[in-house]
């Protein structure tokens, strides 16, 4: 059974962290890449950061240096460590998990999504 939950989000001041967590059935989490991708009211989907079966990891340059993704294989859950956040980071935060490719983070390549959880950053 495929599915993806996540969890972690809400709302935060301007530099501050939340931990988004996801977590996975066995069928889903063993997908070749996994990925956090965003919404913005009134914007489009956008890739985050992915992670893939041997650990390798991409990110938006928007993020990089700030977020951090990992997983817990024991624990089939995903994870975005997000620091110093913006308000423009502001969005409906989704887990994905798809093919071999995922690292590009195109939406296309992610097969399987979650419900997603709300991260709000005032300022």
């Amino acid at each position: 059974q495929v599915q993806l939950v996540e969890s972690g989000g809400g709302s935060v001041q301007a530099g501050g962290s939340l931990r988004l967590s996801c977590a996975a059935s066995e069928y889903t989490y063993s997908s070749s890449c996994m990925g956090w991708f965003r919404q913005a009211a009134g914007k489009e989907r956008e890739g985050v950061a992915a992670i893939d079966s041997d650990g390798a990891t991409s990110y938006a340059d928007f993020v990089k240096g700030r977020f951090t993704i990992s997983k817990d294989n024991a624990k089939n859950t995903l994870y975005l460590l997000m620091n110093s956040l913006k308000p423009e980071d502001t969005a409906m935060y989704y887990c994905a998990a798809g093919g071999p490719f995922g690292l590009v983070l195109d939406l296309a390549d992610f097969d399987y999504w979650g419900q997603g959880t709300q991260v709000t950053v005032s300022r």
